[in-house]
């Protein structure tokens, strides 16, 4: 099996007869998703999507794809194929297109749908062409074929690209529900006669690939929501993905069963229901859904809200009831359903917002004690079934942590896939298909690019790091004057903490120190605010470190006059 190495370089010139595959996000994570297709000198970008933050990134919102690899072949980009509406495959559009607002947006009818009321709101008008699956297009030098599969979130397409280089299969993510909801399956027809014509390179989401098995129908879940809402005496409050249309739809099913209304709650989860429900891919029985000004009027036994918040994001409404930050108070005897899975990182997380919504007397229902969710990626049964039918040439694992690569790659070498036709990359790592064999050969800039608030990528790891000491040690701010020719002390020093622990009039004896060492630069001629600041910077570092075994942010101010 091919893996990246810390070494690679840039990549050498694609042969004329290469399709170069380079992922710039999902590989080594879950989100971002986001892979870029050369031939002939011209580009097609599969799916531009975000990656949420965890704990160790405070203050940042989003986690975008590095676009500084193809920033300069803005105009070699044919179109952006969207696989499914999900955030982590089409979060990133917007700020791609802010790149250049002109480059075409390809996807099925809800895809479309969702991605264009997230443009409006960036006020960016995408010139989009809506395909089906069995649909081909033609864009440029790739030959696109449109095939249906099963998600978590209808309308999700897998796309086959033909090029002369050979057929590659990017399967977005999928999994082989066999009793759909919508009743849309994996089109598993469309993968065999794409493998009698020979997959070259196949794509395969890699999510699922450690859980043995396949994967429970999503219907399943039905019958535990009917439990949940029969034994209900209060409101209920179900918190999902903006997007998991399938599962609103189960909730909307139950409450209709049980007589209450629902109200959607958070404007993202407003949007996406309305789109839904317009397009016909939400069946929502008259007068069931009302605004959530009404609630008051109705009993607690009639209401359900959803809302979302299923990843203990801080911001979304469900971590706002739990902290008693929300117009929606929780009481004693409501119901919160936790409908969805835990993303890898946010376990701390979303278990803080259980125990405060616990606190406050709900009654919470997740996947750890009571099944209300199942998974929208196939399980390692199902990929190894999917692996026999496409008999791909060479398979490159994406979709996943690194664990769930290496899993995947072991799937496919179980079917037949030599080992030495398995490429397991990460973002960034340049793979070239060329003669039928596809192969590591360089790597490009693909790191992470952090939104926080109206600012893309003016926050990096230093600022990050700062932030976390911030966060974890407090800050000690140090001010004094000195007389701009001989650096002597004119005020100060003047010495108070934030967030340390420590008490300012603990600093007394620190000051001395800090005079001492001022002093003594003064003496030698060292009049320069920036060495001064370090000076004041090192003598409080190490007294503090020495006194309190702690390691504040130092923050010296040195004022000449």
């Amino acid at each position: 099996m091919s893996h990246p190495h810390p070494e690679l370089g840039t990549p050498p010139q694609l042969p004329k007869n290469g399709l170069r595959v380079t992922p710039l996000g999902g590989l080594g994570e879950i989100g971002r998703n986001m892979t870029v297709f050369e031939y002939g000198g011209r580009l097609l970008i599969v799916d531009c999507g975000v990656l949420f933050p965890e704990e160790e990134q405070p203050g940042v919102d989003l986690i975008l794809p590095d676009f500084s690899s193809i920033r300069d072949r803005l105009d070699d980009i044919e179109g952006i194929v969207l696989t499914h509406g999900h955030e982590d495959h089409i979060g990133g559009v917007p700020y791609l297109l802010r790149e250049k607002p002109d480059i075409p947006l390809i996807g099925s009818k809800l895809t479309l749908a969702l991605i264009e009321a997230k443009l409006q709101e960036h006020r960016i008008r995408p010139y989009t062409l809506e395909v089906a699956e069995g649909d081909r297009e033609r864009l440029g030098p790739f030959d696109c074929e449109f095939i249906a599969v099963n998600h978590s979130i209808p309308d999700a397409l897998a796309v086959a690209i033909r090029t002369p280089a050979g057929l590659a299969v990017a399967t977005g993510d999928f999994k082989m529900d066999q009793l759909p909801l919508d009743g849309r399956l994996t089109d598993l027809h469309a993968f065999a006669r794409l493998s009698e014509e020979g997959i070259d390179l196949l794509l395969s989401d890699s999510t699922n690939a450690e859980v043995p098995g396949f994967v429970p129908p999503e219907r399943d879940i039905s019958n535990v929501l009917r439990t949940v809402f029969a034994n209900a005496d209060k409101r209920i409050i179900v918190a999902s993905f903006a997007s998991h249309v399938h599962r609103i739809q189960q909730i909307l099913d139950a409450a209709h069963e049980y007589g209450r209304r629902v109200a959607f709650v958070g404007r993202s989860m407003v949007r996406n229901m309305g789109i839904a429900r317009d397009l016909g891919y939400l069946r929502v029985p008259a007068g069931l859904v009302v605004d959530v000004k009404t609630l008051d009027d109705l009993p607690d036994d009639e209401v359900v809200l959803v809302c979302t918040g299923s990843q203990g994001e801080p911001m979304a409404a469900l971590s706002r009831m739990a902290n008693r930050d929300h117009q929606i108070r929780i009481v004693q005897g409501d119901t919160v359903i936790l409908a969805s899975s835990l993303i890898p990182g946010n376990e701390n997380a979303v278990y803080r917002v259980i125990n405060g919504l616990t606190r406050w007397g709900a009654n919470v229902v997740h996947k750890g004690n009571a099944k209300v969710h199942v998974s929208g990626h196939a399980s390692a049964g199902e990929l190894l079934y999917f692996y026999n039918i496409c008999k791909p040439k060479n398979l490159m694992p994406v979709h996943g942590e690194w664990r769930h690569l290496r899993a995947n790659a072991e799937l496919g070498a179980l079917t037949g896939v030599p080992k030495n036709h398995i490429v397991i990359a990460e973002d960034g790592v340049v793979v070239d298909l060329v003669d039928g064999a596809a192969k590591i050969v360089g790597k490009v800039q693909a790191g992470y690019v952090y939104v926080d608030g109206l600012s893309v990528g003016d926050v990096t790891e230093s600022s990050l790091k700062d932030r976390r000491i911030l966060g974890d040690e407090g800050i000690i701010s140090v001010f004094v004057v000195v007389d701009s020719s001989s650096g002597k002390i004119v005020s100060g020093p003047t010495i108070q903490a934030r967030g340390s622990g420590i008490d300012d009039s603990a600093f007394t004896p620190v000051v001395s120190k800090v005079e001492e060492a001022l002093n003594k630069s003064a003496q030698d001629g060292v009049v320069e605010p920036h060495q001064l600041q370090q000076l004041i910077r090192r003598s409080v570092g190490k007294w503090v470190s020495d006194t309190y075994r702690r390691r504040p942010m130092i923050l010296p101010v040195v004022v000449e006059v």
